[in-house]
């Protein structure tokens, strides 16, 4: 059967009416262990391989309570994956065990798939089914993919608004999603909330626990969890606004000892509720995150982590004029064993697309018009020896058709990057596409006269947008579109998807053209 959104939303409709016969099939008693439905956080499947894929969920009847409701005992979840939505041909099935240090999170890594193909996966425990979910294995490595598909989204601060950009985001066919950071925020509600979590900051384990869980029982952001893999990477709110390495926000609230148990509470939080595989574990307030993914020969993606390796932000941190300390050549935003890793694999790579994703914006944004200079400290500005020592290695590798995927700012821009922007006759090296919120910030609008005012003293940023909703790109050997979707409110449900606008980069050149 051709796959298409159509059969596979039929598909995902039929097994759910056949899951209470399917059920009663089961071994397990549901009452002898839980008292409520456990698949209510969904499921998900991420960091997909040429031969495999991570499967993921969490056991949690009662999801905001501690322990999600859960008995303080391991539980065996069985799992399957099949080549048809119906399951007449599972090709892998296994049982993995939910044990309360890990929240009664599950991370099955499937091996043995073949490559490039789409596969679909559910879950049984307690004598229930999951819903199913849709995934896919990469291309292996050498082929050469005529095309990939994908979306990037970040920011999602669910007491702001609807997650109504999941809602159109999840109907389109992707290969893959990215997500670029700030998948929950940490605070307590904000006085502007529409639909309010009523929780306190998160600062303990099961404080983050609790914050996923909002944010998780959301239809939409489950649905789009379920249309295609993720590979995801954090910024700063899934532990605390703007952090640095050991150093909180503000910087006198703990000492280093104390936010590292704050941070490792976090970090363990964070892998419970997201498709990583067992590389990722954390250990303490340690976790690995930055990895390498290829799409055969087209693309190559190197996700980073520009949070937990960072030196403090110079200048105070906010967006400033310069100070000595943005030029510090001992700054990091990578830390050394990242950037060597980031420049061996761009030294390495054969991939058409070389492509970056990761969190806070790469172009120096002058903020001020008129001859004065402020620019934002916690971004990579704030760090320029080190980001102009990565736009250069682009420009003398040179890294082919290098393009930066970017979240953080609640905004759309379109930025062609050159190795010193003091310079206005320095030749693009890479293209830098940021996408805006899923719901952080609330009702947005779009502002040309803010556009215009920062192209006065940015001539580099070729399109800015203030409205919520995600990015899709869709990549061939010769070209790559990017398609900013916005929609024009959050504050209520329902809201239309519309193409803002549209940009094409072609194969040999750092620009962006507008279509």
């Amino acid at each position: 059967m051709k796959l298409t959104r159509r059969t596979f939303l039929l598909s995902s409709a039929t097994a759910a009416a056949g899951a209470v016969l399917t059920s009663r099939m089961l071994a397990i008693n549901r009452s002898t262990l839980v008292s409520a439905y456990p698949f209510t956080l969904g499921i998900a499947s991420g960091d997909p391989t040429s031969d495999g894929v991570v499967l993921w969920t969490r056991l949690a009847p009662h999801p905001l309570e501690p322990g999600g409701g859960m008995p303080i005992k391991s539980v065996d979840v069985g799992w399957q994956v099949s080549e048809d939505e119906s399951f007449e041909r599972v090709v892998a099935k296994g049982t993995a065990n939910a044990t309360p240090q890990w929240g009664h999170s599950v991370h099955v890594e499937v091996a043995g798939l073949r490559p490039d193909r789409w596969y679909w996966y559910r879950f049984k425990s307690c004598g229930e089914l999951s819903t199913i979910g849709r995934t896919r294995t990469l291309p292996i490595v050498g082929s050469d993919p005529d095309r990939l598909r994908f979306a990037f989204v970040s920011c999602q601060k669910y007491e702001m608004g609807y997650y109504t950009a999941y809602e159109h985001l999840a109907r389109e066919d992707h290969d893959l999603v990215f997500h670029l950071g700030d998948y929950i925020y940490e605070k307590e509600d904000s006085s502007q909330a529409v639909r309010p979590h009523h929780q306190p900051e998160c600062t303990t384990l099961d404080g983050y626990r609790a914050r996923y869980a909002v944010g998780k029982c959301d239809p939409h952001l489950q649905a789009a969890h379920a249309s295609a893999p993720w590979i995801v990477t954090w910024d700063d709110h899934e532990v605390n606004n703007d952090y640095a390495n050991a150093v909180s926000e503000p910087a006198n609230r703990y000492t280093a000892e104390e936010f590292l148990v704050r941070r490792a509470a976090a970090y363990q939080a964070y892998y419970e509720h997201m498709p990583l595989r067992r590389s990722s574990l954390p250990s303490g307030a340690d976790m690995l995150i930055y990895r390498r993914f290829n799409f055969g020969q087209l693309a190559e993606f190197s996700v980073l982590d520009t949070r937990q390796y960072r030196t403090d932000q110079p200048c105070g941190g906010d967006t400033v004029p310069p100070c000595d300390g943005e030029l510090d050549p001992a700054a990091t935003i990578m830390g050394s064993r990242q950037r060597d890793w980031l420049f061996n694999g761009l030294n390495q790579s054969t991939a058409g697309w070389n492509v970056l994703a990761q969190q806070v914006q790469m172009a120096r944004v002058d903020f001020t018009a008129g001859p004065d200079l402020s620019i934002d400290m916690d971004k990579w500005a704030g760090y320029e020896q080190e980001r102009r020592l990565l736009l250069r290695r682009f420009r003398d590798q040179p890294v082919e058709n290098a393009v930066v995927l970017t979240g953080d700012s609640h905004e759309n821009w379109a930025n062609e990057l050159v190795p010193h922007f003091d310079d206005p006759k320095a030749k693009p090296v890479a293209v830098e596409l940021m996408g805006t919120s899923i719901s952080s910030g609330g009702d947005g609008e779009d502002k040309p006269e803010y556009l215009e005012s920062l192209l006065a003293d940015n001539p580099f940023i070729k399109y800015h947008n203030n409205e919520r909703g995600y990015v899709h790109c869709e990549i061939t050997p010769d070209s790559w579109r990017t398609d900013f979707r916005t929609v024009p409110y959050i504050s209520r449900p329902d809201a239309p998807v519309l193409t803002r606008a549209s940009f094409m980069i072609e194969s040999g050149h750092s620009k962006l053209n507008r279509l």
